[in-house]
């Protein structure tokens, strides 16, 4: 064999990170980052090689994301993407009750309401954290310890893979709340769900669950995380058994009346395990360190090209609508949401809205205070 050795080279590696460690924090609201070490079928740690956590961390407003957080995003998955020991990334968030629920609620009524400008700055760091997981160069796997709504089901989408606990639901809020579905949800549910169940959960606000998601094949698996006596409980709250309604099969949708409330009183008191959603967590990640790491990717890409066709058409002109809405619709739904403690009620009168839009009336302060909640005595 010829001898190279003569040739020079540089020793080491270099340091590919845009940022530091300065958007990520432990204390909440923010982002935590860590790698886990890699795990063999036996629970054994494979030494130098890991996974990359993403954890949005702000469980007491069910993980919505504030602005510094976006940025952390952002860095998480840029430093995943960077780091060759890194085989997978995995997006998750704290608690066991929601994975995201979007935006920070509070945020955008006293900050971006009335403010497009600002609010268009903030939807490019929003793009920016959709493009961040599309095009990492590690496997993303979405890890849904709970809600995953709004945004949150938007960025959850932009990840390769999802595994939930089976108490996760789905859903958007957009039209309810002042928005639109235009995060990532109109592009990537009419790939991954048949066109008319796209549009309605898109528009409905409707929340599904994480089994009725299986079912349409919206995520790859959920699992039961509450333990009872040491056996698995699967969620209560939910048609488990296939049977036929109507015509109509409603395995995964919710049970109604008496049963219902039964079941969210359950729940409620339930101590969780996420035990078997790790265990395919890891399985994934094993699943992909023994295979070639630049086949992989270049599969991986293939498949996302096609989800990230549809939103680089849209990103900038939704960015665009979205920050002039915030003087509009959004100003409304936001700050009908955020004063709910104050008016008992988290929406505008939308009849009393469609009404004055009806007859012509101009969209000025006492159009607003018609349809906005009055404080409660």
């Amino acid at each position: 064999m010829a001898d190279l050795s003569w040739l020079p080279r540089e020793s080491g590696l270099k340091d590919h990170y845009l940022w530091g460690d300065e958007h990520f924090s432990d204390q909440a609201p923010g982002i935590i980052f860590e790698k886990k070490p890699v795990l063999d079928p036996k629970g054994n740690k494979i030494d130098g090689l890991y996974s990359a956590w993403i954890t949005l961390n702000n469980p007491k407003q069910y993980n919505s994301y504030t602005t510094e957080m976006v940025k952390g995003v952002i860095a998480g998955f840029q430093r995943a993407s960077a780091d060759s020991s890194v085989v997978a990334a995995v997006f998750t968030a704290a608690g066991d009750k929601a994975f995201c629920t979007g935006g920070n609620t509070k945020e955008y009524a006293e900050y971006y309401s009335g403010r497009p400008n600002e609010y268009g700055n903030y939807m490019d760091l929003f793009n920016g954290m959709v493009d961040s997981i599309l095009t990492c160069k590690k496997p993303t796997i979405c890890r849904v310890n709970g809600m995953r709504v709004a945004g949150g089901q938007e960025i959850g989408m932009a990840c390769d893979t999802t595994v939930a606990s089976d108490l996760a639901i789905f859903g958007q809020a957009g039209p309810r709340h002042g928005s639109a579905p235009d995060g990532g949800s109109s592009d990537f549910l009419p790939w991954m769900l048949p066109i008319e169940l796209a549009l309605w959960n898109c528009v409905s606000c409707e929340m599904w669950s994480a089994y009725k998601m299986k079912r349409l094949g919206l995520i790859s698996k959920c699992f039961p995380v509450i333990k009872d006596n040491d056996k698995w409980v699967r969620n209560p709250a939910v048609i488990i058994d296939k049977y036929v309604d109507d015509g109509e099969i409603v395995y995964g949708e919710f049970k109604t009346g008496e049963e219902a409330k039964q079941a969210r009183e359950y729940v409620k008191n339930a101590k969780t395990d996420f035990e078997l959603l790790d265990a395919e967590v890891n399985r994934i990640i094993w699943t992909y360190t023994n295979l070639f790491p630049g086949c992989l990717i270049k599969s991986v890409e293939g498949i996302r090209l096609k989800k990230k066709f549809f939103w680089d058409q849209t990103k900038v002109i939704n960015r665009h609508w979205l920050a002039v809405n915030m003087n509009f619709e959004a100003y409304l739904g936001f700050n009908a949401f955020n004063t709910k403690k104050i008016t008992g009620q988290d929406v505008i009168d939308f009849i009393e809205y469609r009404r004055r839009q009806a007859q012509g009336d101009a969209f000025d302060a006492e159009f607003m205070a018609a349809v906005l909640g009055k404080p409660q005595k």
